[in-house]
């Protein structure tokens, strides 16, 4: 089974969520927000993305923190603000796939 990790008012999951709606591949859509990630889990995407994959630069949450949080964003910090992480987290097995765009998911259908 696929699981989506993001927020349901996200633009880029709704685009990937129709995507994949309308190709007919299921999936679990989990909401950082109803459904906090955990700490294991977050870990995990850290393992395999790393930071610099992981981290939504552009996010308002990201902008608004201080010089200091920027440069030292934790495991901690970003579970306390799941908005840092960025969407769609698309799990499939034991592959882990972050962002949105039709090739990155066209061999899913």
């Amino acid at each position: 089974m696929i699981k989506m990790y993001g927020i349901k008012n996200c633009d880029t999951i709704k685009k990937a969520q129709k995507f994949l709606d309308s190709h007919g591949v299921e999936f679990e859509f989990i909401d950082f927000r109803q459904s906090p990630i955990n700490e294991s889990t977050l870990q995990n995407f850290i393992d395999v993305l790393g930071w610099d994959k992981l981290v939504n630069k552009r996010s308002t949450t990201y902008r608004n923190f201080t010089d200091d949080e920027k440069l030292n964003i934790t495991l901690a910090l970003t579970l306390k603000n799941p908005t840092l992480i960025k969407r769609p987290i698309l799990v499939i097995g034991n592959e882990i796939r972050v962002g949105f765009n039709e090739k990155l998911y066209s061999d899913l259908v």
